[in-house]
């Protein structure tokens, strides 16, 4: 059965899973270096891994199974799920695919080459509704893929 591995650290989508996750019954496994509030009654479970920059990236890579669904703003670790079978999406609602791995891998580094040099880069802009809206669309539409399996 299809699960949803959430890297729960910093993620601003997990409300739009959890109602998806509980709309079709799958589980979700929110994972984290400290305890998140999650909701009691929806099938969620915390999963808290020691203190590390990629403590809860390397619990979620063991135990995600082809079909499984992890929701990353990591692209490493998207990576690193997609070559098991799972499907990947970003918090951003974009989905991390075999073709577009690579140059997402890419982009990162040379960001990471540019911030090294002294130049400020900045974070993502702040979630709108919008956002939310394409989030979820794009998370049903995977979730009904990796349940067609």
């Amino acid at each position: 059965m299809t699960e949803i591995f959430i890297d729960g650290d910093a993620c601003p989508v997990k409300d739009e899973v959890y109602a998806i996750s509980s709309r079709l019954g799958l589980a979700v496994v929110v994972v984290a270096n400290q305890r998140i509030n999650i909701p009691r009654d929806l099938g969620v479970e915390m999963v808290v891994v020691e203190k590390g920059p990629d403590a809860a990236d390397d619990w979620i890579a063991e135990e995600i199974r082809a079909n499984d669904v992890v929701i990353t703003a990591d692209i490493p670790l998207a990576a690193r799920c997609l070559e098991v079978g799972a499907y990947a999406l970003g918090t951003n609602g974009r989905e991390f695919t075999l073709d577009s791995i690579g140059g997402a891998l890419a982009t990162r580094e040379i960001k990471a080459s540019i911030r090294e040099t002294g130049i400020l880069t900045g974070g993502p802009p702040p979630m709108t509704a919008r956002d939310r809206s394409r989030f979820s669309n794009e998370l049903d539409r995977i979730v009904h893929r990796a349940l067609r399996g």
